[in-house]
């Protein structure tokens, strides 16, 4: 249903651009025709030019990067961001190049001067073929030999100017190279003095090997004191235990044992041999310079010494109680010879608690520092490997840049000679014909619509309706060609109106005075309508002429009715009805008339009353309690009265009789009245308070109107149209 309506909707649209371009065909066409003309004046009026190409292929690699291999580019990464064959593009289009070519080729103008660089570069192109590295160079000229010998001729200049460039390129690179190569070299060797002298300083061997074991020997360590520290313990405990049993400390124990020695020598000497073969029995255990062998080797110089002491002390004074200290000697000597070995014992454990301390803080302090060292060796080692990589190159390009001096390096070469073109561009006649009619077509719609634009009259009833928004009565189909007058032209008129549904009754298009004539009987439902004022937005809308007509339909089937001309200005029912105008409504007003002598009978049932003589105050007259008794007085003896007033734009007459009448009818004539005109009849009749009945639309034609509804009658008065023509003809 959706797509119906949009379907519908363009048609109508369509509809109305047609009608449109009928309405404004002649400027149109007028325009269309200016267009068309120019043009093909412009083309045959042309000089031929012709236009010679040829073609540059430009290689991948630039030539320069290729060289010096340290700042240059390829031009497949340079495409990426702008083309470089657009840059070449340039260069060939250049100033010198151009002087050049005119140089070489002597090249004059017509007086034989010769030419300037920037003449040429108006006919010079060059551009790039698209998703190519292939660039195209034309020139037009009006000679065809002279613009292929341009183009091969510029073409050539620009390969040598790139020989020799590139030639200077090479050159300045050298001189580069050779500058650098010395100093990298200083640089590479500076670069190994540097690692070398970090490794001496540090004492490196192999950072990686060292940090891999570091780990690993520190929990190693870690172990051993830990062992280390429980077997310390133990022995500390088991020293104080021994302590507390002997009851005295451990140097006291030891003289306590030498003084309870017998002062037999054989006792000390069995003293002596007992560390004595206990010192051989560590030696199997340790080494000599451990601690246990030596504490024993003191402890047995002590012995020698004491029991030489000894041997000279116990001599007689202690003889009487040598056997009770004999005795005692006995019970503590295992006790304290214990003690002695447990307090060897603990020092050797707490020396070997302390070493394996200090070496475990060793390892720690060097793991610490590791990680530094190996950053500092790396930053070292890039930068060594950079100088290495740098030099290499250098000496590899100087290598290149030597060989590259003596050879023709370019990038570009001619992969298409310009040939010696056979026919002209230019003028290209059925093109510009083509573009002159198209243009010409687009620039007279354009003028049709913006005549259209500024044209505000309301050309079709949709308009109409859509403007009042009033109930639509009655469509009155055009039956005849009217000229336009111009506006303020009092002796300008239409042609003679003609009252169809008096004349010829059985034409179709009395059909549509009696459709609102019934469609005005339909509005009478509630309340009769008798006295109906009819008039326009502007004058020559023809609402005179269906006054006419309207009264003439209604008077037909019998009815009496009364046709008053109240246009008291430009009255027109005394011409329409070939009535003499002496004594009319303006008489009757002012009292110089009766109301029967100036009626006239004009057919059956139909009686008309002109205007009258024009007075100096017609407003005035018809707002005249006078005129209300007048029409008050209407109906008494008459069905219907069909009053004809002034326009709205031109006086105020209608509102003023309206508000005595049952009712007022607007007559709208599509292409006469403008939007404006009828905005402010709409606003005059609302603001009067009028009983509006609704609107006619007169004068349509229906080939003006986008809707099929008013074209299945445009046969249908085609035929009624002839009539009323001839019948106009034959009339005296």
């Amino acid at each position: 249903m959706q797509s119906l309506e949009s379907t519908t909707h363009l048609e109508i649209d369509l509809q109305k651009y047609w009608l449109i371009l009928r309405r404004r065909w002649l400027p149109a066409l007028a325009v269309f025709g200016s267009v068309v003309g120019t043009a093909l004046v412009f083309t045959f009026l042309q000089v031929p030019v012709y236009e010679a190409k040829g073609k540059l292929l430009f290689e991948g690699q630039d030539p320069n990067a290729t060289l010096t291999g340290v700042e240059g580019e390829d031009l497949t990464a340079l495409a990426r961001e702008n083309s470089p064959v657009d840059t070449e593009a340039e260069v060939v289009t250049s100033i010198p190049l151009l002087e050049r070519t005119v140089d070489t080729l002597g090249l004059k103008d017509e007086q034989g001067i010769p030419l300037e660089p920037t003449a040429l570069l108006g006919g010079i192109t060059a551009e790039t073929v698209l998703g190519t590295d292939v660039l195209e160079v034309a020139y037009q000229s009006a000679s065809p030999e002279e613009a292929a010998a341009v183009v091969n001729q510029l073409m050539k200049l620009y390969l040598e100017n790139q020989i020799l460039a590139n030639r200077d390129q090479a050159s300045t690179a050298l001189k580069f190279v050779t500058q650098q190569l010395p100093r990298s070299e200083a640089t590479v060797r500076q670069a190994e003095a540097d690692l070398r002298s970090f490794k001496e300083e540090n004492n490196i061997v192999d950072l990686a090997a060292e940090t891999q074991s570091a780990g690993q020997i520190i929990s190693n360590l870690e172990d051993r004191l830990t062992q280390a520290r429980v077997e310390l313990a133990n022995v500390t405990a088991e020293s104080a235990g021994l302590r507390d049993k002997v009851g005295t400390s451990s140097q006291e124990a030891v003289n306590a044992t030498s003084l309870s020695q017998t002062p037999a020598v054989q006792k000390s000497l069995t003293e002596l041999q007992e560390v004595e073969r206990q010192l051989v029995l560590e030696r199997t255990r340790y080494q000599e310079e451990h601690p246990v062998v030596g504490d024993l080797k003191s402890r047995e110089a002590a012995l020698r010494t004491q029991l030489q002491q000894r041997v000279g002390q116990v001599v007689g004074n202690q003889q009487e109680e040598s056997d009770q200290n004999l005795q005692l000697a006995e019970l503590k000597q295992e006790l304290t010879q214990d003690l002695v070995n447990s307090e060897v014992r603990r020092l050797v454990l707490a020396n070997q608690v302390a070493a394996l301390y200090r070496e475990k803080s060793g390892y720690e302090q060097r793991g610490n520092v590791l990680p530094r060292l190996e950053q500092e060796q790396r930053e070292l080692t890039r930068q060594l490997e950079a100088a290495q990589s740098t030099y290499q190159t250098l000496l590899q390009k100087l290598q290149e840049l030597r060989l590259a001096q003596n050879q023709d390096i370019d990038n570009a070469r001619i992969i298409e000679a310009a040939l010696v073109p056979g026919a002209p561009i230019a003028p290209r006649k059925a093109v510009n014909l083509a573009a002159g009619i198209l243009v010409g077509t687009l620039l007279a719609i354009a003028a049709a619509f913006l005549l259209e634009a500024l044209d505000g009259s309301i050309k079709t009833v949709k308009e109409a309706r859509e403007l009042f928004g009033y109930t639509l009565l009655g469509v009155i189909p055009s039956f005849g060609r009217s000229r336009k007058v111009a506006p303020g032209d009092e002796d300008a008129t239409l042609s003679t109106p003609v009252v169809v549904v008096k004349d010829t009754p059985c034409a179709p298009i009395c059909e549509a005075y009696r459709m609102l004539q019934a469609n005005l009987k339909f509005l009478s439902s509630d309340r009769e309508l008798k006295v109906i004022v009819v008039t326009s937005s502007v004058p020559q809308e023809g609402k005179s002429t269906l006054s006419a007509n309207l009264a003439a339909a209604m008077a037909q089937p019998g009815h009496r009715v009364l046709l008053v001309d109240a246009d008291l200005r430009r009255p027109r029912q005394h011409r329409i009805w070939d009535l003499l105008n002496e004594v009319g409504l303006s008489n009757i007003i002012i009292g110089q008339a009766e109301l029967r002598i100036a009626i006239k009978e004009v057919m059956p049932n139909l009686d008309v009353l002109t205007a009258g003589a024009i007075p100096p105050n017609p407003g005035d007259l018809l707002a005249s309690k006078r005129m209300a008794t007048l029409i008050e007085s209407f109906p008494d003896s008459y069905d219907f009265v069909i009053i004809d007033t002034p326009s709205l734009t031109v006086a105020a007459d209608a509102p003023i009789l309206g508000k005595s009448a049952d009712g007022t009818l607007l007559v709208v004539r599509p292409g006469v009245v403008d939007a404006a005109s009828a905005r402010s009849a709409k606003e005059l009749l609302e603001r009067s308070g009028q009983n509006l009945l609704g609107q006619v639309i007169n004068g349509v034609i229906s080939e003006n109107e986008p809707h099929s509804y008013y074209h299945y009658t445009r046969e249908y008065y085609a035929e009624e149209d002839s009539t009323v023509r001839e019948n106009v003809t034959l009339r005296p």
